[in-house]
């Protein structure tokens, strides 16, 4: 999609390609959203037009969003990057402003918490990884940069998770640190 030149809106074209790429995705995945219905979730998607664009980002940078739960509260309906491998289109980055700033010799493009706030959503934390790992097998070839704790990051490090031998770990790295197989997952709240 051509959206992002465009600044935060969609044509209606766009809104019709993203609302079938997603509805097709939902009816191919429903163990992963039991008790949600696609009404349920194009109602929420009508009532805030906003994270339309935001869901569009996630997809043309290769996240594959889908919906993975819902609040009974609020109503709101949680949608995931369920890429089977960390967004292509995310990837090799440091991990926050701070640690880009601090790379003086072969800085990476970007970092994984501007460029989500940008797309208007949210690294997921260690417990929503986990959660997401639960509904299937994720980055068992690369890894993603999960939202880290104050007080791991006010040390200098970042925190990552991948699955692999059949297990899902979670690391520590230099937050300034980054690879060709490491991205980030997002969150997104409608």
């Amino acid at each position: 999609m051509s959206s992002a030149k465009k600044g935060k809106h969609l044509s209606d074209g766009e809104v019709e390609i993203l609302l079938a790429t997603l509805e097709a995705r939902f009816a191919q995945s429903a163990h992963r959203h039991p008790g949600i219905t696609w009404t349920k979730v194009a109602v929420r998607l009508q009532a805030k037009p906003e994270k339309l664009w935001a869901l569009s980002e996630l997809e043309r940078t290769g996240g594959e969003p889908d919906v993975v739960g819902h609040d009974r509260k609020t109503g709101e309906i949680f949608f995931v990057d369920c890429s089977p491998q960390s967004p292509v289109g995310r990837q090799s980055l440091c991990y926050d402003r701070e640690a880009l700033d601090g790379r003086k010799k072969f800085p990476p493009k970007g970092c994984a918490t501007e460029l989500a706030a940008a797309m208007g959503a949210e690294l997921l934390n260690e417990a929503q990884y986990g959660e997401l790992q639960q509904l299937g097998e994720f980055d068992t070839k690369t890894s993603s940069w999960l939202l880290t704790p104050p007080e791991i990051r006010n040390l200098g490090g970042a925190i990552f998770g991948d699955r692999r031998f059949g297990r899902v770990f979670i690391y520590h790295n230099g937050a300034d640190s980054y690879y060709s197989g490491r991205g980030f997952r997002c969150r997104l709240m409608v």
